[in-house]
């Protein structure tokens, strides 16, 4: 009897490459931080998204990402670790305690953001904008990014936020559209693209001195021709800043990692990036949106 020759089985998980190894770095300033955020009782999206770079920005940087509205997600990206199901109420001393923390961190820049909260008429962008408000309180001369969910396509909530005047208005893109109903399937690229327009359409009204962000992973199984098609999209948007980062499975019930993109791959992205107009793009395996966040409000420096 003949049989049928095998088929190469795939490996369940890819191995992850020199350039992605993290060393841990725990002292005493890493402790502190995280100390502090139980004291406060405050939820960080460097912990619930399991950040790579947490013990550099904790350690090194003495900064972090504050994540607001709870650490419960209305939406089920194929990407996130962040736990999902029905949050609990909104906490109104939350955005005070972001500024004591902000304060007591010293931060020149705070960068806010939040889970999904799709339960809230406004989708918490009054949370948003009275965080805003408590940092600049409480911290003279500290700059604030925002770093929001599309709030349903809620114009009024937007304007909410943008009312605030943050110097970063961020909204993820993630990944490009051909992969959205895998990777975000409660959300759509066309609605996240209208958030970007829509910041540059209002700061244009206003004249306010507001620059616009937008992050997309690498490594779900886009093309590299649908990431320059992506960044054209955000670009035409009215996009200024861009961030391109490798996607890390954060366990096993998440999506897979289809291909780990080199360092000099990523160097290509930029490249092709700057040549678009971008204020500043920031591409490396080990960037997120918040990554060296206070870095996108200096232009970024062109090497001949």
């Amino acid at each position: 009897m003949s049989t049928l020759p095998s088929l190469p089985v795939r490996p369940s998980r890819l191995e992850r490459p020199e350039w992605l190894k993290v060393r841990l770095n725990t002292t005493g300033e890493y402790e502190e931080v995280r100390g502090m955020m139980r004291r406060l009782s405050l939820v960080t999206v460097c912990e619930e998204a399991r950040c790579p770079n947490i013990h550099e920005c904790w350690a090194r940087e003495r900064t972090a990402t504050f994540m607001l509205l709870g650490d419960v997600c209305t939406r089920h990206c194929g990407f996130c670790a962040v736990g999902k199901g029905r949050p609990g109420d909104l906490d109104p001393g939350e955005p005070e305690r972001v500024a004591e923390a902000a304060a007591e961190l010293g931060l020149s820049h705070a960068v806010v953001t939040s889970v999904n909260r799709d339960d809230l008429a406004d989708g918490g962008a009054a949370h948003f904008a009275e965080t805003i408000r408590a940092i600049r309180r409480r911290v003279q001369g500290c700059t604030v990014e925002v770093l929001i969910p599309d709030f349903c396509g809620g114009a009024d909530a937007l304007e909410t936020v943008l009312a605030e005047t943050p110097e970063i208005l961020n909204h993820n893109t993630e990944t490009v559209p051909r992969l959205y109903r895998r990777v975000r399937p409660e959300a759509r690229y066309d609605r996240s693209l209208e958030v970007i327009s829509r910041a540059d359409a209002w700061r244009r009204r206003t004249g306010a001195a507001m620059k616009t962000k937008s992050g997309v992973m690498v490594g779900l199984g886009e093309t590299f021709d649908e990431l320059i098609e992506t960044l054209r999209d955000l670009r035409a948007a009215g996009c200024d800043i861009a961030t391109l980062g490798q996607y890390l499975q954060p366990h096993a019930k998440r999506l897979p990692v289809e291909k780990y993109y080199s360092p000099a791959e990523f160097d290509r992205l930029r490249e092709e990036g700057e040549a678009m107009g971008f204020f500043r793009v920031e591409a490396g395996p080990l960037v997120r949106s918040s990554y060296h966040a206070r870095r996108a409000l200096e232009p970024q420096v062109r090497l001949a």
